[in-house]
């Protein structure tokens, strides 16, 4: 079974989307370093970072890296630091690099995510490809329970809230807020110190992601948000970010408005922001 599995896990790996980051690369092992009460950050290995929160009755895990050594890693840290079993996996999106090490998780793990979070398991891929997870062998490691906007979850006298503000990075982005702590796993929704990404072909949306993002700041009173490819953001962090894409935005705007092409307004930007420029663009284009 496991031989199987492996063989999956790399066409998954050329089917599935997900973003491309230094962390792939690096061979650094996973640790889990401590932000909260029972809450820390899972970081190293091959994949995003994530979260692990051990509570009275078991523990929950935030997204899964890549792969089996990654998974294997994960799971003996938490064995470290508690027997208690884990009861919950939440993806906080669809990306490969949070969700490929689903299927290296005991079978007993109940994962968790947004409905719309679910359906991009199986959306094609960025080229048309069709999902590996189409594989009947898989289904047991795709979400099994999923929320519309809203789902609480107890491994612990304090809830642990899974929240959905909205399309973004992709359609089904979510925040794992832990209110008591002031504390926020946001996946991708942010990058902090990088270009931000937009899964246009899986219906994220630049506009939307800003709106999404304001939304999230009413709504919730977190201090901190964790993201799956940068240190940690604050509430001031994420206003910065806001501005900076309202202004990139503003700029594509006005020199679509003065019908430069696409590849005359990429010129316009550095390099590292051509991908976004040619999201805004289509965007912007798209309404006219």
């Amino acid at each position: 079974m496991r031989t199987q599995l492996k063989s999956l896990f790399c066409l998954i790996m050329l089917t599935v989307p997900f973003s491309l980051t230094s962390q792939q690369n690096q061979t650094s092992p996973v640790t889990l370093v401590k932000i909260g009460d029972n809450l820390y950050e899972t970081r190293g290995g091959s994949g995003a970072n994530g979260g692990v929160f051990i509570g009275d009755y078991g523990v929950l895990l935030i997204d899964t890296k890549m792969n089996q050594v990654s998974v294997d890693q994960v799971l003996n840290e938490v064995r470290k630091l508690t027997d208690k079993p884990v009861k919950f996996m939440v993806n906080t999106h669809s990306d490969g690099d949070h969700v490929a090490g689903n299927k290296f998780l005991p079978e007993s793990v109940i994962i968790v995510a947004h409905e719309n979070c679910r359906k991009e398991f199986f959306h094609p891929g960025r080229n048309g490809e069709a999902s590996a997870w189409n594989d009947p062998s898989l289904a047991k490691y795709v979400p099994s329970a999923t929320f519309d906007t809203k789902m609480d979850l107890y491994v612990d006298p304090k809830k642990v809230e899974l929240l959905y503000f909205g399309t973004g990075h992709t359609t089904g982005d979510i925040a794992v807020y832990f209110a008591d702590q002031k504390i926020a796993f946001i996946g991708d929704q942010v990058f902090k110190g990088r270009v931000q990404l937009i899964h246009s072909y899986k219906g994220g949306n630049s506009f939307k992601h800003v709106e999404t993002l304001e939304k999230m700041l009413a709504s919730i009173d977190a201090e901190k948000f964790y993201s799956g490819h940068s240190e940690a953001l604050t509430r001031e962090d994420i206003i910065a970010h806001i501005k900076e894409m309202k202004e990139f935005q503003a700029k594509v705007s006005g020199l679509v408005k003065k019908n430069y092409s696409l590849d005359k307004i990429k010129n316009e930007f550095n390099k590292d922001q051509a991908n976004l420029v040619e999201t805004v663009y289509n965007e912007i284009t798209a309404v006219r």
